[in-house]
């Protein structure tokens, strides 16, 4: 397996929340923990309704999606498991989804392709298979291709961070 990755993980760029009630949700993370309340986004197509909340400020804010199912029969079910996924800034998403499939990572189907906040995305698939055997051991992934301002300011606080 090669190990020279040619790309970076940047930080967290959001995490996925789910539950029956987004509203109870919301109850928590917006008025009882204080994150910000930013959009909404809906589609029936991946049966999702969620409030848009964030934590921190300008390049390292971290998006909070809280999600309920349009349909709790359907799926995907974005209520179960309550963390539904964790979301990762990368600097060169195309790069990273080819070298990790060199290695043998499992994705979701449907490749790179716009997600809800308008970034290019991809997702690791939580279960390995016998074709592919890395995965997200038990958790999806969304890798999410920085753009060029959240890029700059993770570099800039490495370099100014103690070594």
């Amino acid at each position: 397996m090669e190990t020279t990755r040619p790309f970076r993980i940047l930080g967290i760029q959001q995490i996925a929340i789910g539950g029956l009630d987004k509203g109870a949700l919301r109850k928590l993370w917006v008025d009882t923990l204080g994150l910000t309340a930013h959009g909404t986004y809906r589609s029936e197509k991946e049966n999702v309704d969620e409030d848009i909340v964030v934590a921190g400020a300008g390049p390292f804010k971290v998006e909070v999606d809280l999600m309920q199912p349009v349909n709790p029969d359907g799926r995907p079910k974005v209520h179960d498991p309550a963390l539904n996924h964790v979301g990762l800034w990368v600097d060169d998403l195309a790069v990273a989804v080819k070298w990790l499939e060199g290695q043998g990572m499992r994705f979701t189907p449907g490749g790179i392709r716009k997600g809800a906040a308008g970034f290019d995305v991809c997702f690791i698939h939580p279960k390995a298979s016998d074709q592919f055997p890395l995965s997200g051991e038990g958790v999806l992934i969304e890798l999410v291709q920085a753009p060029p301002e959240i890029i700059r300011a993770f570099e800039q606080a490495a370099a100014s961070a103690p070594h």
